[in-house]
């Protein structure tokens, strides 16, 4: 039998640790996000739906997507036991330069680069970068022509965005959305001169469908820094490139934008490692929502990678304090799976920490196929 007795006060009291309120309404907020998955729940009730969905969104059924973040939920870890990992180092370096954290944004003093029908644009637009003082150029040839983004076309996004009826109902429980765009300088891209229709529209206008290695090698000749291809989705290619000289290689399927069903670049990333890994620098995206997801990348040969979604749901959540959470959550993440994997750094990290599983497929039958 258990004997009952009346709770004492001094327990009562160490019971009942009240936490003060927050009163800022962002911080508050903020604060409550724990995943990059939070962070966009968050993003989707504050963010008017076709800004979130052209955020969001991905090429036709939106399959290149689903798959490559499966293809990260897919991953098994192997950590390693009674090896202490008390401090975990995330800092590495990346094309000539240090990095805090094996992930970027927009990177260190690097430019992306479009190849656009009018090349005196693009060509100028690379003699500037190189007269600014940024070392590397990311050249971008996943995009000759726009992707078929069907949420921008069934939502009318366009940029600037337009005043309609349906934006108009849609903005009303987020005015805040509406009066910060409104009270601010015009929303325009830099370097086009005029603008409007859809973002396909506008791709499908301004960009060059007949790039090729010739623009390649010219591009190579005018800048003097690290050259970087983005948008390598096959092993073939990546040869190629780096028999051209390139620096870096970025996997990519331009975050599922543009070809749907293209292969996915964290499938991709050990094939091009083994062939070209060690002369060139490998870097991947493409479905990227944990720190996990990171660790796992870097153990199979990626020197680096990058976020494109996850930052931009920080960004629709609560500004630049929500670029700082997203950074943050994935951050603890990458240092607790480090830490549980028994490594207490980057250059620890190897392909036998990863295994890919292979998810199997239903059959008519009953049985099963491997995909």
């Amino acid at each position: 039998m258990v004997t009952r007795q009346l709770p004492r006060p001094a327990e009562l009291l160490e019971l009942m640790q009240f936490k003060r309120p927050e009163l800022n309404g962002r911080k508050r907020r903020l604060e409550s996000a724990l995943t990059i998955a939070d962070l966009r729940a968050i993003a989707k009730r504050r963010t008017p739906k076709a800004a979130f969905d052209y955020t969001d969104g991905a090429a036709e059924g939106e399959i290149s997507l689903d798959r490559a973040r499966r293809a990260f939920e897919d991953v098994e870890f192997h950590p390693d036991v009674l090896r202490p990992a008390p401090r975990v180092d995330t800092s590495c370096e990346i094309l000539g330069g240090p990095s805090a954290l094996p992930f970027g944004i927009a990177g260190r003093n690097w430019f992306q680069l479009y190849v656009m029908r009018q090349r005196e644009i693009s060509f100028g637009l690379v003699e500037r970068a190189a007269r600014a003082g940024f070392d590397t150029l990311q050249f971008t040839v996943d995009t000759p022509i726009a992707g078929a983004r069907l949420r921008d076309k069934r939502n009318g996004f366009s940029i600037p965005p337009q005043l309609t009826l349906g934006t108009i109902v849609n903005a009303i429980p987020r005015p805040w959305w509406w009066i910060d765009f409104l009270t601010t300088p015009k929303l325009e891209f830099a370097s086009l001169s005029t603008t409007g229709g859809t973002v396909g529209e506008l791709l499908n206008a301004a960009m060059d469908p007949t790039i090729s290695y010739d623009d390649l090698d010219l591009i190579r000749s005018m800048w003097p820094g690290k050259l970087v291809v983005k948008g390598v989705q096959n092993v073939a290619d990546a040869t190629r490139l780096v028999d051209r000289g390139v620096d870096g290689i970025i996997l990519s399927n331009h975050g599922g934008r543009q070809l749907d069903r293209a292969p996915v670049p964290f499938h991709l990333l050990p094939h091009v490692v083994r062939e070209v890994g060690k002369d060139a620098t490998i870097m991947v995206d493409t479905g990227i929502m944990n720190g996990a997801d990171i660790v796992a990348s870097i153990a199979l040969g990626a020197k680096f990678t990058l976020i494109g979604r996850a930052y931009l749901y920080g960004l629709m959540a609560g500004g630049r304090q929500g670029v700082d959470r997203t950074i943050a959550i994935l951050r603890s993440e990458i240092e607790r799976t480090m830490a549980l994997l028994g490594v207490s750094s980057l250059a620890e990290l190897e392909p036998r920490h990863v295994t890919q599983l292979i998810r199997l497929i239903p059959v008519s039958d009953g049985a099963a196929a491997s995909p």
